[in-house]
């Protein structure tokens, strides 16, 4: 298959409907004419793909344009040749309202400026459009003597062609569907947006085809964040008539829900999608627009006033991640970003799908085509109509979700592959197979969410082993996240003498540490190098110190100022502290004083004071998580945690071997197994 066999087929089935892509901005750079305006015009006199056709058709195009569209600036004008003509044909945007008092459809004229001329109703019910936004249109405007000095307009309609969509028969796209492939469907649906389909690998196809999604997807919580220049707002501010592009700054619960004071309805109702652009800029002016949002992302409604309102916008945030998705995971979560009033970990719980921006290629000229797609009008309604459809239930022919995903996961789940049915089999035919790939293209976006979740909120997120089962073969499938699938920090295997892992506390998040430990007979100098931070400079002095008076403990009879010891730390998730690791390097040193490894896969958890008291560990449980996360397989911890116990999930305890110590040698004896 190729792009020219794609064009053909598109031409044939959908002849009228399509257009090349490329002539669109061939034109729109010399006339300010909405795109979806010149879209539908070239659809009409340029769905060929003879060169000398289509010459004609552009010329077409062009003089069409100029002859009648209508500049705000020349409004006047055109005023003066309907009174001395009788009648002129003009491009505009009409909408129309039902005055009550009169009981008459009143329309408005755009650029023009008429905002008076009575509207057959007829004309209304052929093209319900007028009444929801406007239709573009090539209109005959004549002119009525007959109503000067009377409250009617002088001028009327006598004739309206839209020139975008006005209205859809979905079910003969549906049927046409058929014709196409997957794979050409999908194809087509990249040309539509402009892209060259053939730039690109089938994973960053179903990437840029996520970004859909919540077009056709009511109610779809959708985030992508990525480096600069990769498109991720490009199709909400120019791809459908419908989704509105916010771009960082400051908002209000008025303009984005209710204004108590007009009673006019925000952005939610009154748009199919709201895109925050830079949402690293975004502020909200109210205490509780957060709040509004977290129930708005959730069921769709919001309380204002007295009032409980509902609304089937999507809601769409992207923006950057100025460093490599490595070095974020190593220090902080994915939603680092976000404004810190929106790193609220009910909110983030909301969002349906996170698309990794950083694997999105950044646009090239080359990836920009002169394929032919569909008129952007016929795209943005026919997703629009779409989205009072529902495909989620698809799954349970085929497959059903494992016991990590709570119900909030498995709506995500469902919207996403919903979504992508729409778009890719509006239909209704698909082959297990294909919907299985877009199950776990739904689980690992979703799963994404839950990662960082874990990550912010610890052991409450724990459960993201996402799964789904074969009803056929009973197989339970695992689905990962690529970017999650990196090495574990604690490898299997016995280390080097005076290597030993810990976790500790830093700016109230936890973080692994690896400590290297190296003892030579020396004259009892200590270094601690690598990127410790000041709690855990402290804690080598604590080790040091209680070693120096506790060496003959370990059947020794030099003491520790026989010895140079030099400590470098290895920091994997870029801490800046390291507080309550003392025993860990006490351990270590001890290891590389009696060259004797600690076991495998081991952590070390605990503080103590410079005279050996314990300190019980806090944050037990999302330490032992994060100890699993890193690899490890057993964990040394203080007897005081013993009273802990009953409080560790089971899942954690069959996962971790607990051995507990009562003073800071006999950790040291434990980890490395002395007799």
């Amino acid at each position: 298959m190729t792009t020219e066999d794609v064009d053909r087929k598109a031409l044939d089935v959908f002849s009228g409907r399509v257009v090349r892509k490329d002539l669109v901005q061939d034109i729109k750079s010399g006339v300010n004419v909405p795109t979806y305006v010149l879209e539908y015009l070239i659809g009409q006199y340029c769905a060929t793909d003879d060169e000398e056709s289509l010459e004609e058709g552009l010329e077409k195009v062009k003089e069409i344009l100029s002859k009648h569209y209508v500049r705000p600036d020349e409004a006047e004008f055109v005023k003066s040749e309907v009174r001395e003509r009788g009648r002129y044909r003009v491009i505009d945007k009409v909408t129309v309202r039902l005055d009550e008092q009169q009981d008459a459809y009143i329309g408005s004229f755009v650029n023009l400026g008429l905002s008076d001329v009575e509207i057959n109703e007829h004309l209304v019910s052929k093209h319900p459009k007028l009444l929801g936004g406007g239709v573009w249109a090539i209109i005959d405007l004549e002119y009525l003597p007959e109503n000067a000095n009377s409250p009617k307009s002088l001028f009327g309609i006598d004739s309206f062609k839209p020139i975008q969509v006005s209205n859809l028969d979905l079910d003969q796209l549906k049927d046409r569907r058929k014709d196409f492939t997957r794979d050409e469907w999908m194809d087509l649906l990249l040309q539509t947006v402009g892209y060259d389909p053939s730039s690109f690998s089938d994973r960053e196809k179903f990437l840029f085809l996520a970004r859909c999604i919540p077009l056709v997807e009511s109610n779809y919580n959708y985030v992508e964040l990525g480096p600069r220049g990769t498109g991720k707002s490009y199709l909400y501010r120019e791809i459908s008539p419908h989704s509105i592009l916010i771009s960082g700054g400051k908002t209000t619960v008025a303009k984005l829900f209710l204004n108590l004071n007009t009673g006019r309805i925000g952005l939610v109702g009154r748009w199919d999608v709201v895109a925050f652009d830079e949402v690293g800029g975004l502020q909200f002016s109210d205490s509780e627009a957060v709040q509004m949002l977290k129930d708005y992302m959730e069921s769709g409604s919001f309380s204002r006033g007295t009032e409980e309102l509902t609304a089937q916008a999507s809601m769409v945030y992207v923006g950057n991640i100025d460093l490599d998705v490595e070095g974020v995971l190593k220090s902080s979560h994915l939603f680092e970003p976000f404004p810190e009033d929106m790193q609220d970990l009910a909110l983030i719980d909301r969002f349906h799908y996170y698309l990794p921006g950083w694997e999105v290629p950044k646009m090239r000229s080359e990836f920009f085509g002169d394929q032919f797609g569909f008129i952007v009008d016929y795209f943005a309604e026919f997703v629009r109509e779409l989205r009072k459809e529902s495909y989620g239930d698809a799954i349970n022919e085929e497959f059903a979700f494992g016991d990590h995903l709570n119900q909030r996961d498995e709506k995500a789940v469902r919207k996403t592959v919903s979504g992508l049915l729409k778009l890719l089999h509006p239909h209704g035919e698909y082959t297990k197979e294909e919907l299985r790939e877009y199950l776990e293209f739904a689980m690992e976006g979703r799963r994404r969410v839950k990662e960082q979740l874990k990550r912010i909120g610890g052991m409450e997120y724990r459960a993201v082993e996402f799964s789904y089962l074969d009803l056929d073969t009973k197989e339970e499938i695992y689905v990962s996240v690529p970017e999650e699938a990196d090495e574990a920090l604690i490898p299997p295997g016995t280390q080097q003498a005076g290597t030993v892992y810990t976790i500790g506390e830093s700016e109230g998040r936890h973080a692994p540490f690896r400590i290297e430990t190296q003892t030579l007979p020396g004259s009892g100098k200590t270094n601690i190098s690598g990127t410790p931070g000041k709690r855990m400079k402290e804690s080598f002095e604590t080790a040091c110190d209680y070693l120096q008076a506790n060496m003959r403990e370990l059947s020794r009879e030099e003491t520790l100022g026989e010895y140079d010891i030099n400590v470098q730390i290895l920091n994997p998730s870029d801490a800046n502290e390291g507080g309550e690791t003392s025993v860990g390097l006490l351990v270590g040193i001890v290891s590389g004083i009696l060259d004797r490894p600690v076991r495998p896969q081991t952590v070390v958890l605990g503080s103590m004071s410079l005279m050996g008291e314990l300190v019980s560990v806090s944050s037990l449980i999302d330490k032992l998580q994060l100890s699993a996360d890193s690899g490890g397989k057993t964990v040394l911890l203080p007897a005081k945690n013993k009273e802990d116990l009953p409080k560790i999930p089971d899942e954690l305890l069959d996962q971790l071997q607990l051995v507990f110590y009562t003073n800071p040698l006999d950790a040291a004896s434990k980890a490395i197994e002395l007799e």
